[in-house]
């Protein structure tokens, strides 16, 4: 697991090599190529009303030599970034994630978060299988599954039912490209990458429930 670099506020996932990668991410969204995945920690003072972000984090990746990344934003410290590689037979999935719950909500419903910093839940997972483009949309269909039962079984209650995720989440997946269109959950990836982005979900929603979790619960008298 030494592909991922700390340095504060950047937090780096190099692939190792050049991959295909599907997201919804705010640099370089969609299918794309690249070798890294970047979080950007930001808090309020970085990103006042009006500016244009896409523009201000195209620079800021332009200076760590990052503008090729697929780059997420969070609000989350980074430090406290999880990852978990899960194994089935040939198959590797490795998933590095943070989760911020601050502006956590269920599926179909929103609760007003205005003034608030917003955490957000990132999610990266790498593949060693080849993938067609296919196989990619629905492995990040299985990466999203795994993470709304990891935040589910976290357990944190809203006015509107069990948070199932936040509002601004987003998930990248990668991999070679190969000629693997069904990658469901019987199947080795699917079992692969729904284990690893399980586990690395779970640890990060145990410690946001245990640090940032708690201290509002503090100020706010409720969760």
């Amino acid at each position: 697991m030494s592909d991922v670099t700390l340095a504060r506020p950047w937090l780096t996932f190099d692939l190792g090599r050049d991959m295909q990668i599907l997201s919804w991410a705010i640099n370089r969204p969609g299918f794309v190529t690249a070798r890294r995945i970047v979080w950007r920690e930001v808090r309020n003072s970085d990103l006042p009303k009006g500016m244009d972000v896409r523009e201000w984090l195209g620079t800021a990746l332009q200076s760590q030599g990052h503008s090729d990344a697929v780059a997420f934003l969070t609000s989350r410290n980074v430090s406290f970034f999880t990852q978990s590689t899960a194994k089935i037979r040939r198959t590797t999935a490795h998933c590095v994630a943070t989760v911020g719950l601050s502006n956590a909500e269920r599926v179909g419903s929103r609760v007003d978060r205005q003034a608030q910093d917003w955490g957000t839940i990132n999610v990266a997972v790498r593949l060693n299988s080849g993938l067609s483009q296919t196989g990619l949309i629905e492995t990040l269909s299985i990466a999203t599954q795994a993470r709304t039962a990891a935040i589910l079984d976290a357990g944190l209650a809203l006015p509107t039912g069990l948070a199932t995720g936040t509002g601004t989440d987003c998930i990248a997946v990668a991999a070679l490209k190969g000629p693997q269109d069904y990658v469901g959950l019987h199947t080795d990836i699917g079992e692969a990458v729904g284990a690893a982005v399980y586990r690395a979900t779970t640890l990060g929603a145990r410690q946001w429930k245990s640090d940032v979790g708690s201290i509002q619960k503090r100020e706010t008298g409720h969760a």
